[in-house]
């Protein structure tokens, strides 16, 4: 059997690349391969024949590897995790007092 060789391009201060996924999504990728192998196992003990398993797993995993490309792709190494963090920014800050505005705190010269 011959020995398989691939090759990981990374440079200088540059992601993790493999296959064309970029940075997280290599894990995210290997993380599906695990959940459809887990699931396959599971339909296949449920009694549901085998050529329907592989048809539902392969079906969904080939759905879920597009996906995980077109991710890498459009957001990069670490668009995603930018825009999840640009959804938690809260759109108003609110206040129904001004008792945090007219409170002095610190400083010497703060009368009390």
């Amino acid at each position: 059997m011959a020995n398989s060789v691939y090759e990981i391009n990374k440079g200088v201060n540059a992601p993790v690349e493999f296959k064309g996924l970029k940075a997280q999504y290599i894990w995210y990728l290997g993380g599906l391969i695990v959940v459809l192998l887990i699931l396959f196992a599971i339909l296949y003990m449920v009694g549901i024949p085998s050529l329907i398993c592989i048809v539902l797993t392969g079906g969904g995993g080939t759905l879920a590897v597009m996906r995980i490309y077109r991710l890498s792709e459009t957001y990069g190494p670490h668009g995603l995790m930018k825009l999840t963090a640009s959804k938690r920014i809260p759109r108003v800050i609110r206040s129904n007092s001004r008792k945090i505005f007219r409170q002095r705190t610190g400083g010497p010269n703060v009368n009390r």
